[in-house]
């Protein structure tokens, strides 16, 4: 699925903070020298950070620096898209261009941009530890080759799917995307009921953890759906029964589907209000 980093192209990133860096410690980790990276970042503390971090001297602005960068990765944030494109047009014409920004539609990337030669990509955070699941959408106009390099960028932070349609990455949003929010959130709770029942919280914090890892584990190592794992631990009359049969009571499941209804309609929004 991945071939060596050595062989990738010099490739910019637009933004340097999080993400950014999840992506180009992946690179760096596998070889790519810092010198064919190229970053823009207007806030110092992010550019130092990337100095100290990976040796690189990101740029507070754009120059004709970016046009040896056969790739450009954008990684800002979706209110601030548009009017970085203005400064970085001029010298990233024949790229290919890689957005992990949010909401934004191809089609106001491609307007922006002058190119349709765009891949969308909706990451998770557990990118930044080489964990995360990547959304992928690629424009017609992207070839296979071009595919290919996006996949060697993206596997670096871990695991990536190529969705069919582009609306398909608004649900890929809703669920991997603030997916991991979703588990910090039982995580807090988890470890409160586990202290509120006589647990130190440190040790709760441990054993919450280290249950979301293994049953995540077993379901990926499994040929059996969740439904049927879920039912081998619940045994009828017995303690993970009755903590099941409160949460179905409680129409938990119903209610966690709607949140990511939610999360997919803004999405929807996001583009509405920044693609314009």
């Amino acid at each position: 699925m991945t071939a060596s980093a050595p062989t990738l192209p010099p490739i910019a990133f637009i933004g340097g903070g999080n993400m950014a860096s999840a992506i180009i410690g992946g690179l760096v980790q596998r070889g790519l020298p810092a010198s064919q990276i190229e970053v823009v970042e207007p806030f110092e503390p992010a550019r130092a950070a990337l100095l100290h971090n990976f040796g690189i001297t990101a740029q507070p602005q754009a120059s004709d620096a970016l046009a040896r960068a056969a790739l450009v990765v954008w990684a800002v944030k979706p209110q601030t898209f548009k009017e970085a494109t203005a400064a970085v047009r001029p010298h990233t014409s024949a790229a290919l261009h890689l957005s992990v920004a949010a909401g934004i539609p191809t089609d106001s990337i491609a307007r922006w941009l002058g190119t349709q030669n765009i891949v969308r990509a909706m990451p998770n955070t557990p990118a930044l530890v080489g964990q995360g699941i990547t959304g992928l959408f690629a424009c017609p106009q992207v070839n296979a080759q071009s595919k290919a390099l996006v996949e060697q960028v993206i596997a670096t932070t871990g695991q990536f799917v190529w969705v069919g349609a582009e609306e398909q990455l608004d649900a890929v949003t809703a669920l991997s995307g603030s997916g991991p929010a979703y588990v910090f959130l039982f995580l807090e709770a988890m470890t409160q009921a586990g202290v509120d029942m006589g647990l130190p919280a440190a040790q709760a914090y441990q054993l919450a953890v280290a249950t979301f890892q293994g049953a995540s584990q077993l379901a990926a190592q499994s040929p059996d759906s969740a439904e049927v794992l879920r039912q081998r631990v619940t045994s009828k009359g017995g303690t993970t029964h009755a903590a099941i049969t409160h949460l179905q009571a409680a129409q938990v499941p119903q209610h966690f589907i709607a949140a990511m209804r939610a999360a997919q309609a803004r999405a929807r929004e996001l583009a509405a209000e920044f693609g314009a």
